[in-house]
């Protein structure tokens, strides 16, 4: 087995592992053979956020006697190469959450035609929504030429699809105008372009570098954006405030220029983790903390499938995605990297934020 390890305490610094893997797996189980896996400004949220959310109990390291190293999970999809579960074939194709890895061991429960989820001890109590796995051989119109838009934009975009519910739900607090901040974020494009559509949603503002303002202007789903350097031009209106950055520096600007006016910051996101800190420091270190909170999108997903039930669930996330799909040929590039060796450097790359925001990584695990 080889996986590409973070150092929990600075997640700059990554290593490969390798471990000889075992020929046998127990009784139920399943040996997974990763195919290929995203790797975003997301996965970075993970990690930053591996220790008070417990991203790191999904992929225990290996070879990791102190505890340091740590995997962060990707989004992607993997091939049965083994099966000693009779519910699952040999050979078929799911989709799901994964260790920057070349293989995995689960043990499939809760298994219908449609998915399974993974049972192992160590995820019981871990989110429900990160454990399970979609069987594609059974999905309904399953497109194998869409994989690299649903590893990079399904995790992203289903907290954008929440975050327009939520925001909806609760009329927008009154705002008047939306902020969001790390506006070329992917989680943050989906976001605006869900409010866009939303009958009667407030003024949509888009926050982010002087070097981004063109490209976030192309995408025509902001009303408004503003570079970080001109923060004192926002209007002092109503407003609540979506988070993608964790930059303090910039919250703290935006917070004394609103004030009262500031009715809810939402922290989403950490694709600026360097100039704020963990998810705890970053609530702690917030101006308004009676006004601020951290949105954990599985914890909305779990509210609306019991409000609507899973296939109610399904056909409003779907629509949203199929939307951000299509739009997302407008602006996003695909790069993809053979080799978890050579996908090293990208991996420093996205972590330092040098990544261009039109950008998709898409890390083909064998570089054969």
């Amino acid at each position: 087995m080889k996986q590409l390890q973070s150092l929990k305490s600075d997640l700059n610094q990554s290593r490969i592992v390798l471990e000889q893997l075992g020929e046998d797996i127990q009784d139920g189980e399943v040996l997974l053979e990763v195919e290929k896996f995203s790797f975003t400004a997301n996965n970075v949220t993970y990690g930053v956020a591996g220790d008070s959310i417990g991203y790191w109990n999904f992929f225990p390291a290996i070879n990791n006697p102190e505890n340091t190293w740590g995997c962060i999970p990707v989004w992607g999809f993997a091939k049965v190469i083994m099966s000693n579960n009779p519910e699952i074939e040999h050979g078929e194709r799911v989709f799901g959450y994964f260790p920057p890895a070349n293989f995995l061991i689960v043990n499939p429960v809760k298994v219908s035609s449609a998915s399974f989820s993974d049972g192992k001890e160590h995820r019981k109590d871990l989110p429900p929504v990160y454990n399970n796995y979609v069987r594609l051989n059974a999905e309904t119109g399953y497109d194998q030429s869409m994989d690299d838009i649903r590893a990079l934009l399904f995790p992203l975009h289903i907290t954008a699809f929440c975050l327009c519910d939520a925001l909806e739900e609760q009329s927008y607090d009154g705002a008047s105008q939306v902020l969001i901040v790390s506006a070329s974020s992917k989680t943050a494009i989906g976001l605006a372009q869900g409010l866009a559509e939303t009958n009667d949603s407030p003024k949509i503002v888009g926050l982010t570098s002087s070097n981004n303002i063109q490209f976030v202007e192309s995408l025509g789903c902001y009303d408004q954006v503003i570079s970080y350097d001109d923060l004192g031009s926002i209007n002092n209106a109503s407003s609540v405030m979506v988070d993608m950055s964790g930059n303090q520096e910039v919250l703290s600007a935006v917070q004394n220029k609103l004030k009262e006016n500031l009715l809810k910051c939402l922290t989403v996101g950490m694709t600026h983790w360097d100039k704020g800190g963990s998810v705890d420091e970053t609530l702690a270190q917030a101006e308004l903390q009676d006004r601020t909170e951290f949105f954990f999108a599985p914890a909305h997903i779990q509210k609306r499938i019991g409000d609507w039930g899973q296939e109610g669930y399904a056909e409003k996330t779907n629509a949203f995605m199929a939307e951000r799909a299509e739009q997302s040929n407008d602006w996003m590039q695909i790069k993809k990297i053979k080799g978890l060796d050579n996908f090293s450097e990208t991996y420093k790359e996205v972590v330092a934020g040098n990544i261009n925001p039109n950008e998709g990584i898409i890390v083909e695990v064998y570089d054969a």
